[in-house]
């Protein structure tokens, strides 16, 4: 554990003197999924540790290892924003998660990058669908739906049923898919952002487990 918080709390992902070598003992010991707190931070003199640009050069560096962000390094915790704030930046902008994206999009041959969901959407999806709407939009857009990962951090909530169905049901409005460009979230899409992204990285064989 003290490794690990080493390697992603206190340096940068891409610094080679300190998460390089936590990198290259994590692919001596066989382990390929590496993730991490990105965004949200804790207020104080670490904030600049939890920005996401430190990213795709680590990515780049280690293309055998995925790099699944948690949180999709959204910066705002939504529940702390002002009333009648929504964090929206100008032509969407989310901060921190759209540099992500751009990042993502300038470095297209880079396939081994994955953003998760957590607390993000379930802070977002009942109280600022808008922003939902954006989260969604730009992850899918950027990194394409095979890429984006569930979750819940349902450890802080209990239940996470209320977030499965919050995403079965949830759709970005027609304003914003005419205004920015976005997709209509599909059966599909849901289908693999669910678990089976999830299971691929962890090599699960889902039609046995369910069998099974």
């Amino acid at each position: 554990c003290k490794i690990v918080k080493c390697a992603i709390g206190i340096a940068r992902l891409d610094d080679k003197s300190v998460a390089y070598p936590f990198f290259e003992k994590s692919q001596k010991l066989g382990i390929k999924n590496i993730s991490m707190h990105k965004g949200l931070p804790l207020p104080g003199r670490f904030e600049d540790f939890f920005k996401p640009d430190d990213i795709m050069q680590a990515a780049k560096d280690f293309p055998d290892l995925n790099f699944i962000v948690y949180h999709s390094g959204m910066k705002h915790m939504l529940t702390m924003l002002p009333p009648g704030e929504s964090g929206i930046g100008p032509d969407g902008y989310l901060p921190w998660t759209t540099d992500l994206v751009r990042m993502q999009k300038e470095n297209p041959k880079v396939t081994n990058v994955y953003p998760e969901l957590g607390s993000v959407f379930g802070h977002s999806v009942v109280t600022h669908p808008e922003i939902a709407g954006h989260l969604l939009g730009q992850l899918i857009d950027g990194f394409g739906a095979d890429h984006v990962i569930w979750g819940t951090d349902c450890i802080w909530w209990g239940s996470p049923q209320w977030l499965i169905e919050a995403f079965r049901r949830y759709q970005i409005s027609d304003e914003l898919q005419e205004k920015y460009g976005y997709a209509a979230i599909t059966a599909a899409d849901r289908d693999i952002i669910f678990g089976k992204n999830l299971a691929a990285l962890y090599n699960i064989d889902v039609a046995a487990q369910r069998k099974a």
